[in-house]
């Protein structure tokens, strides 16, 4: 596995890493746990060192479960968490809360769930409009100098609010949705990472498993799934967009590789810093995504790829409206 630098950090990364969210939130059931373990060992035994988590997810379920399997392979690996919010009674509801006060809690925690005394990258998990970011990274800078952070990061920041921050406390990756059907960031969001320095880390870079290929039109998905919620996996939405993955399967063929392999590559292409998160529950799933780090796209077929893309137009927001109010501030 090749490897990357999160921008002018100095932080090395393998060029793919592993979202791990999804194996204990967000898509249907809790993998049981052994068999989550396993999955981020095998990651790590085919050249993964870039895993992703946050104490949000269960809440608190993906940090023991990432803590454990990591916990013998320590020395090997690169661990992100992030904080951010409280949580209601249930802990179900997510509150908002990145008071300085409420940063050293959650840092606390994620060190004990992670088995670990360090966090590696430290993200703030969605601005928090009642704190000034300025007092996020100043915090986050205190931990640093405390040696329980190594670097700081930021997700779903807009533009403005990264240059605040990394004014205060150097930023080493913005943790952001990009992928062939999210494609925002390149207006303003990429341009100013590249001025600044500033790593990219796509999450959901397979579009939520949409970029994959393997969702029809008529999908179905459970209460407990996310997706449920999101108005791009409406009938409609899916129907609609089946000319994204016609376009992909096209790409795909004609390269002899995978739909899902495509899009990474194409990820991967369009900067040298940009490192991918793809998450999965599955091992020959785990192998595929690995696989799209070798497959290289010359400029030519990036400039077909840009033209099939042009041609579809995404149907459907990305979020329901309550979560999308959080995104970009």
């Amino acid at each position: 596995m090749q490897k990357r630098l999160l921008g002018k950090s100095g932080l090395e990364v393998s060029s793919i890493g592993l979202g791990c969210m999804g194996l204990s939130h967000g898509y249907g059931p809790v993998t049981e746990t052994r068999q989550a373990i396993e999955l981020i060992r095998a990651a790590v035994e085919r050249g993964v060192t870039f895993f992703d988590t946050a104490e949000v997810y269960g809440p608190y379920l993906n940090e023991e479960v990432v803590g454990e399997a990591l916990a013998p392979l320590r020395d090997k690996v690169i661990i992100a968490t992030k904080f951010g919010f409280t949580f209601g009674d249930d802990n179900k509801q997510q509150i908002l809360n990145s008071r300085p006060e409420h940063i050293r809690l959650a840092v606390e925690g994620s060190l004990k769930r992670l088995k670990t005394d360090v966090i590696d990258l430290l993200y703030q998990h969605r601005v928090d409009p009642d704190v000034p970011v300025e007092d996020v990274a100043g915090t986050v800078k205190d931990l640093i100098a405390e040696g329980k952070v190594k670097h700081f990061g930021l997700s779903e920041a807009g533009a403005q609010t990264i240059r605040r921050a990394h004014a205060v406390q150097p930023v080493t990756a913005l943790q952001s949705e990009y992928s062939m059907w999210w494609r925002e960031p390149e207006q303003e969001i990429i341009p100013t990472l590249e001025e600044l320095g500033i790593g990219f880390v796509p999450f959901s870079p397979l579009g939520k498993g949409f970029l994959t290929g393997s969702i029809a039109a008529g999908a179905t998905f459970g209460s407990d799934d996310f997706r449920s919620k999101v108005p791009r996996f409406s009938p409609e939405a899916l129907t609609a967009n089946q000319a994204l993955v016609a376009v992909l399967n096209q790409i795909a063929q004609d390269k002899a590789v995978t739909p899902a392999q495509i899009a990474l590559a194409w990820l991967l292409a369009q900067k040298p810093w940009i490192v991918p998160i793809p998450g999965t529950t599955k091992l020959h799933r785990l192998e595929e995504n690995l696989g799209a780090a070798d497959v290289v796209l010359s400029e030519r077929e990036l400039s077909n790829i840009a033209t099939a893309l042009e041609t579809v137009k995404v149907q459907g927001d990305r979020y329901p409206a309550a979560l999308q109010a959080r995104v970009g501030r």
